[in-house]
């Protein structure tokens, strides 16, 4: 070890540690990089055609960036319906790569929500002078180049009313060069004035058609296997959240060992190929580069994705132990105290959570042809009783057991 009053020797000594820590990620870990990467980042729409299910929002879009101009953008309706995606690929479609950056401020406005960030973020980018576009012709012909900039806001509806009311001061002084654009889940948590000043595209929830067809392109790019029913459980859990449902997926699969054992073949198949191919060999590269591609391109065939794994992943109360409970709690009355108190302690000790179980129970019994309307609107009365027990903080296990005992009241009679 250096002394520390030699300076010539821990100089030498840093110089040597640095240059093996640099040749470290050159055995293999920067293969799989790509393969790593959020699929909900990797597959993020790039343009506006590749925005799906709000066919009326990109029509109108479209028709601001071929006339390039853009007012202020109010995009709100629920999580995961592609508010932040399709302003993100508008901005592309305007500036193009080079003026991207310069050009565009993304924050998240459920990080920084009070009034600093308004006042020295926002402020000082939107009082910034307009970077020159490119000069070649090629480029202009491509993107429009508007002159001004563009503040995105995601989760604006967070913002504190005295930093919306900043907001709303800024806006109206630096309205000539910059453009802004608000995402958020709730419209009626944004002030008047800024609302007013906006125009506002409502986002509706994915269709079914079109996200499963998209969850099974992901699916078939990454090679992941997967059973019958694994994707419309995945949306179906995440209640036209397609990025929830994205993010479940890969989770899952990483829980099974598809994508690990995917990057791992090619890992393997690389290294064979660069041990045992001359440079010399045209046929031979070509046959062991047939070989590394198929062994690199599919995934252990015993390895799927099952429904159980969406489940699990997700915390939900599956649907075959809602059955059981149902089938319990039809068989009687209090009489039948025995077997439900049996039932919610094996549901309890598994760690399912008491508002997960509630509303499988609830689209189980409200949603069934079989009851009729009386006991329908009893059930519903119940469960929103508990609901805000629930939220009040009581036992969870108390509470589900009583819950039971008052549905099978209400289904004998």
């Amino acid at each position: 070890m250096a002394n520390f009053f030699d300076n010539k020797a821990r100089a030498a000594q840093a110089a040597a540690s640095g240059s093996s820590s640099k040749s470290k990620p050159n055995d293999g870990g920067g293969a799989t990089a790509p393969r790593m990467a959020p699929w909900v980042e990797k597959y993020r729409p790039k343009s506006l055609e590749d925005v799906r299910s709000q066919d009326h929002v990109v029509q109108t879009l479209n028709r601001m960036v071929h006339a390039s101009n853009l007012p202020h953008l109010l995009l709100y309706g629920p999580p995961g319906t592609g508010k932040t995606s399709t302003i993100l690929a508008l901005c592309r479609e305007l500036f193009g790569p080079e003026l991207f950056h310069s050009r565009v401020l993304e924050l998240n406005a459920s990080d920084e929500r009070g009034l600093s960030v308004i006042r020295e973020r926002v402020k000082q980018f939107a009082a910034l002078h307009l970077v020159s576009a490119p000069a070649s012709k090629e480029y202009r012909d491509r993107y429009p180049c508007p002159p001004f900039k563009v503040i995105i806001l995601d989760e604006a509806d967070s913002l504190t009313q005295d930093a919306q009311g900043a907001l709303r001061r800024v806006m109206e002084i630096h309205s000539k060069i910059t453009r802004f654009c608000l995402c958020c889940n709730y419209v009626s948590r944004i002030i008047d004035p800024i609302a007013s000043r906006c125009s506002k595209f409502r986002f509706k929830a994915l269709e079914g058609d079109q996200a499963s067809s998209r969850v099974q392109q992901i699916l078939a790019t990454e090679n992941v296997k997967y059973e019958d029913g694994v994707i419309e459980r995945a949306l179906k859990v995440s209640d036209g959240d397609l990025r929830r449902a994205i993010n479940l997926l890969q989770s899952a699969a990483r829980l099974v060992g598809a994508t690990q054992q995917a990057s791992s073949n090619g890992q393997q198949a690389s290294t064979k190929k660069s041990q045992t191919i001359p440079d010399d060999s045209d046929e031979e590269m070509g046959g062991v580069d047939d070989d590394s591609t198929a062994a690199g391109a599919e995934p252990d065939k015993s390895k799927s994705i099952r429904v159980s794994d969406i489940d699990e992943i997700a915390g939900t109360f599956p649907p075959d132990l809602t059955e059981r409970l149902v089938k319990v709690l039809q068989k009687g009355n209090t009489r039948n105290y025995d077997a439900i108190a049996a039932e919610i302690t094996d549901i309890a000790a598994s760690g399912y959570a008491a508002n997960e179980v509630l509303s499988s129970l609830y689209g189980k019994l409200v949603f069934d042809d079989l009851i009729d309307s009386k006991k329908k609107y009893k059930l519903a009365q119940t469960f929103s009783e508990f609901d805000k027990r629930l939220v009040d903080g009581v036992d969870e296990h108390l509470a589900l057991l009583d819950l039971s005992c008052q549905l099978a009241g209400v289904l004998a009679n």
